[in-house]
């Protein structure tokens, strides 16, 4: 598992603040706009929009609260219009770091993002520089102590899984895009609970960081993650579980 994998599961495990699920909310509810404006309004019909309730669910977000997202999506009702951006560049050590953002002021979001970048030690570069560098999976963590291995192979390649890695403490299983719905169907039926379940971008390899680096680099991705306009942040970093444990108790 990449280290940001790793990081987003120990910042899980945390539980979120007040603060960040707010933030979380606002996010998920212009994805859910987004997906709506693309492809429909009817989650049946628009997977894009299926999974971005999948996952404002799972943050318990109010039903309400979907179904006005989903009406300014498609007009229904007045809501801001947002563009789908990403950004690339590179973290300290050289790590390839992916932002994907939706936002309505294209010029005052590559600003904050060029800003994020030069203060923490990276820099943002030019399109295409990193994305060669990570491929789209669906992607599932799990506590090797909350499930049974057995059961969750059987459930999962006969779903159309990829891939299943085994980690000091965790397991971690690939899917195509396409597959991420029947595995996550069979997951949720077979009882299996997972830390983690998102489409991703997946790096192809990893540059491992230590020390000082590896700090600026946390900090980075936080900073990113914490902007309002970016979505989502995908990078190759590799840390050590160790560190990445002694940081996220910080």
């Amino acid at each position: 598992m990449s280290g940001h994998s790793k990081w987003s599961t120990i910042k899980r495990k945390k539980g979120a603040t007040d603060a960040r699920r707010g933030k979380i909310f606002t996010k998920l509810i212009k994805e859910i706009t987004v997906a709506a404006r693309m492809g429909g309004g009817d989650p049946d019909a628009n997977p894009c929009l299926r999974t971005a309730i999948a996952a404002a669910k799972a943050e318990n977000m109010p039903k309400d609260n979907i179904e006005r997202a989903i009406k300014k999506g498609t007009g229904e009702l007045e809501g801001a219009s947002y563009e789908e951006v990403c950004y690339e560049g590179y973290g300290p050590g050289g790590a390839a770091v992916l932002v994907e953002s939706l936002t309505d002021n294209k010029k005052r979001t590559v600003a904050d993002i060029r800003y994020i970048f030069s203060k923490s030690g990276g820099s943002l570069g030019e399109a295409g520089c990193v994305a060669w560098m990570f491929e789209k999976k669906g992607l599932f963590v799990f506590d090797k102590g909350d499930v049974d291995e057995e059961r969750l192979m059987e459930a999962v390649l006969d779903a159309g899984a990829e891939d299943i890695r085994s980690e000091e403490t965790t397991l971690e299983v690939i899917t195509a895009p396409e597959d991420f719905e029947s595995v996550k169907k069979a997951l949720d039926q077979g009882n299996l609970p997972y830390l983690l379940g998102d489409i991703t971008m997946v790096p192809k390899s990893t540059v491992k960081l230590e020390g000082k680096q590896a700090e600026q680099m946390l900090r980075l991705m936080d900073s990113l993650e914490d902007s309002d306009d970016v979505q989502k942040v995908h990078s190759n970093f590799d840390i050590a579980d160790k560190t990445l444990e002694q940081i996220g108790r910080a």
